[in-house]
């Protein structure tokens, strides 16, 4: 099937070429645009406690509404506020809200809004938008920002802004242009990379080129397919879809040219050396995008809504890149032939590879050896996974000295630390009923006994009075592990037991939303990452059509994603002391590491299999294996840890953790397990990893009589 796949492609070049542009600009024109999403039940289920005190609020207090951002007043030289000063907070206030910001409804304060201890005073941001996060919302914070000097012009006080809308956009300034930086690295590293392996410029501009393509065509895709199907998917999911497309686009490009140009440089003609070349790959290609296609389409069972919205969306953008892989990429190879290469001489003649043939000799020679080092570095870095802790408080992981950051530590030293977003307690009638006044002070009194509570405030009934609000400002960071865990065990239990009679009593809230979001995603650590390991290890036994080889790789899979968190824990946890990881690491890492570093261990059985059906013995085919697939496999790692290599320079500690965890995992994948623990594991067990397929059984198969000049390496893989 790949064979005429090829041939079709590479002598039809210009139909296939034409197809494609034709598509990727009709797409572009006629495909609706992604939207944007920020709705909280996007990200859980209904059934979730923090979802259903959302739609109670809606329903009970629908005139009801939370700061957007917080004005944290304080005097200059951080001493007691004065009457003068409070008179000051006052009338600055009113002169905000004088301003009519496009986005702010109200700008208020109080006389009450004074800490305890006299140093600090509060005002409330009311947004007209539901979205804190839009432009039109941190443009006015801009201008609030700006306009703060003339108000505040004669008096004693300073005035930050914190909360949500400042956080955000705090956070979107200090990433700067990020995705821009991405994108620039990761073409200059495929541009680079690819220019120094092939020396053409030609071959190095190309795959960018098409890529481009690609990316047109898969947002259409995705687009369309939200619009007819109504698959969930937002325009957020634009920039992990070019690393996805850059990763493994350059990864199959990479994959399909090096066979090329090994089979011209046996003497084959370029058309007949390409369509020989998708023969070849085309099965590795095609069991490789599949192999990640079914992982992504896994998290569709995801309880988080993001998550199921970006699933299916990755793996439209995998099966495009598969698609031209197949034919994009062979039909602008056949139209360029040879002087793809130009001005390089060097795809003539075989190079010497010095490094991947001495790789590839030591594995056939020392199997046992190799294989058990390479195990043991992977468990050594596993180790460090057991001490992982989910950090929630996203927050944190930015730079200290922004202006939302700093105000909100200040705010922490004269309130409570949950006062800057309160937990929200609601008793509603199970009746209808209207809720006795006496009882709901008794349940007061024991949410304020819970230990880490700092206060309660008296309860606020709706109109009809069957429902009544508490707000509980705790003693904790909303977002910290001490308040969720507070919100999600010992509160929760109190409410729930301490319920008047006829009522039932919900917890919700930021950090009850946080609490449920750890539980939705501890539910999709227990489902996702099985299923699709099972997915993938079918995929495997498709194409190696064995039982034996699947389950050894993924061992080797689930070791070097154990690997890669470990190392991420001990370098940010225990050598740079963060109180956690992004919460979402696991999922990012299996989304990057698992899933597409795969390729590269398929692309490595697929040639050992190649190998012994030419019947190799197994240490033969393992050194010439690893020596002709060490050039693609380190190239396509390098580009694809490069890509993510390059948060680390970001100033969030979270890119920073999502850099290193990808990008590092992928080396792991690529240099020690694809290249090293695979071959000898597969070495050792002979024909046994091909079982029941008996068509890759020899009489050099381990256990079996070697030819006299192979005892030396008989008896090593025998051992």
């Amino acid at each position: 099937m790949f064979g005429r796949i090829g041939r079709f492609a590479v002598n039809r070049p210009w139909l296939i070429v034409a197809m494609w542009v034709i598509a990727a600009v009709g797409l572009a024109i006629l495909a609706p645009p992604l939207k944007s999403s920020s709705d909280q039940a996007d990200f859980l289920p209904s059934h979730y406690e923090s979802v259903r005190v959302t739609k109670l609020q809606e329903h009970a207090f629908p005139q009801q509404e939370s700061a957007a951002a917080i004005l944290v007043y304080q005097r200059s030289d951080g001493g007691k506020l004065s009457e003068a000063d409070k008179a000051a907070v006052i009338k600055a206030t009113k002169g905000f809200q004088d301003k009519k910001y496009k986005t702010f409804k109200s700008v208020v304060t109080t006389p009450q809004a004074v800490s305890k201890d006299g140093k600090m005073a509060l005002g409330n941001i009311y947004s007209t938008k539901k979205n804190l996060y839009d432009e039109d919302t941190q443009q006015s914070i801009k201008d609030l920002r700006a306009d703060r000097d003339k108000l505040l012009k004669g008096t004693s006080l300073k005035v930050d802004v914190a909360g949500p809308a400042a956080s955000g956009l705090d956070s979107a300034e200090s990433e700067g242009d990020t995705d821009a930086m991405i994108m620039m690295a990761t073409l200059v590293l495929i541009i680079v990379l690819l220019g120094a392996i092939f020396r053409s410029p030609l071959i190095a501009l190309m795959p960018v080129l098409m890529i481009l393509v690609m990316f047109i065509m898969a947002q259409g895709l995705i687009g369309t397919a939200s619009d007819w199907f109504g698959l969930e998917a937002d325009s957020s999911v634009s920039a992990i879809l070019i690393v996805v497309l850059f990763g493994v686009g350059t990864d199959y490009m990479l994959f399909l040219l090096f066979r090329y140009r090994e089979n011209l440089r046996q003497g084959q003609e370029p058309k007949e050396a390409l369509i020989q070349a998708v023969t070849r790959v085309g099965e590795t290609i095609a069991s490789a995008a599949g192999a990640v296609i079914v992982a992504f389409l896994a998290l569709t069972l995801s309880t988080m809504g993001s998550m199921r919205a970006m699933g299916p969306s990755l793996a439209i953008s995998v099966a495009v890149t598969l698609v031209a892989a197949l034919t994009l990429v062979p039909a602008v190879f056949s139209l360029l032939g040879t002087k793809a290469f130009w001005p390089s001489k060097a795809w003539k003649q075989s190079p010497r590879n010095r490094l991947a043939k001495g790789t590839g000799s030591l594995v056939s020679r020392r199997p046992g050896l190799i294989a058990t080092v390479s195990a043991c570095v992977l468990a050594a870095l596993a180790v460090g996974a057991f001490g992982f802790k989910a950090e929630f408080d996203t927050d944190s992981s930015l730079p200290k000295d922004l202006e939302s950051v700093k105000a909100m530590a200040e705010l922490q030293k004269s309130f409570s630390a949950g006062e800057s977003d309160p937990s929200l307690v609601y008793v509603q009638s199970k009746d209808g009923a209207k809720l006795d006044a006496a009882a709901l002070t008794g349940f007061r009194k024991k949410l304020e006994g819970v230990e880490g509570v700092g206060e309660v405030s008296p309860a606020v009934p709706n109109p009809k009075g069957d429902v009544a609000q508490f707000s509980v400002v705790l003693k904790y960071r909303p977002a910290s592990e001490k308040a969720i865990e507070l919100v999600a065990g010992d509160l929760r239990d109190t409410a729930h037991s301490s319920a008047p009679q006829g009522s039932e009593a919900l917890v919700g809230g930021t950090t009850a939303v946080l609490g449920d979001i750890e539980d939705a995603v501890n539910h999709d650590y227990r489902l996702v990452f099985p299923v699709a390991g099972v997915a993938i290890m079918l995929i495997l036994g498709l194409l190696l059509r064995s039982v034996v080889a699947p389950l050894y790789l993924m061992l080797a899979v689930g070791l070097g994603f154990a690997a890669t968190l470990g190392s991420t824990v001990w370098l940010f946890q225990d050598i740079r002391g963060e109180h956690g990881l992004l919460f979402m690491l696991p999922i990012v890492v299996y989304l990057f590491v698992v899933a597409i570093g795969t390729d590269y261990n398929i692309l490595m059985v697929a040639r050992l299999r190649e190998e012994v059906g030419k019947g190799k013995s197994p240490a033969e085919a393992a050194r010439l294996a690893v020596a002709q697939s060490a050039p693609t496999i380190g190239s396509a790692a390098i580009i694809l840890a490069g890509t993510f290599g390059v948060l680390m320079l970001a100033s969030n500690t979270m890119l920073q953790q999502m850099g290193f965890a990808v990008a590092f995992g992928i080396l792991l994948t690529a240099f020690i397990m694809a290249l090293l623990l695979v071959p000898t594991v597969t070495a050792m067990l002979g024909s046994k990893a091909w079982w029941p397929n008996h068509r890759f059984d020899s009489p050099h198969a381990s256990g079996g009589p070697g030819r006299a000049e192979e005892t030396d390496t008989a008896e090593t893989v025998r051992v």
